[in-house]
């Protein structure tokens, strides 16, 4: 392992939020302005997450004022101080540019729900009427 690996290694994140592209996230920032120090939410839709490891990035787009801002969060930043995910988007893209020419309904994507029986794996038993015996 070279002294670049280590370094890395050492400044990784130990645990990290799981969330997926098509997610509707916060992004809580450390904001430094002269001498203070505070938190600023940036709330959007992850559009795409690039590279692995040290070098992950994610993209989160929302609508300001009418406008699109997109923002490019490295991962393992020491400036996130956390990511929350509110809703989960079901897509069937890795990236989701394509957003950027939709507007107002245009951008909201479909919700994908998780059943409590697919999560817990348990397989249910049905009794067939009439075989007791």
């Amino acid at each position: 392992m070279n002294i670049i690996d280590a370094i890395e290694k050492e400044q990784m994140k130990k645990t990290t939020q799981q969330f997926s592209v098509g997610d509707q996230v916060d992004v809580s920032v450390k904001i430094v302005e002269g001498d203070k120090e505070r938190v600023q939410v940036f709330s959007g839709v992850v559009i795409a997450k690039n590279g692995g490891g040290f070098k992950e990035t994610f993209t989160v787009r929302r609508i300001v004022q009418g406008e699109g801002v997109e923002r490019v969060f490295p991962v393992h930043s020491p400036k996130i101080v956390d990511i929350k995910v509110i809703k989960s988007g079901r897509v069937r893209r890795a990236k989701l540019y394509y957003m950027r020419e939709r507007t107002s309904k245009g951008t909201r994507l479909q919700e994908k729900f998780e059943t409590t029986a697919s999560k817990s794996g348990s397989t249910q038993s049905t009794k067939v009427q009439g075989e007791d015996k």
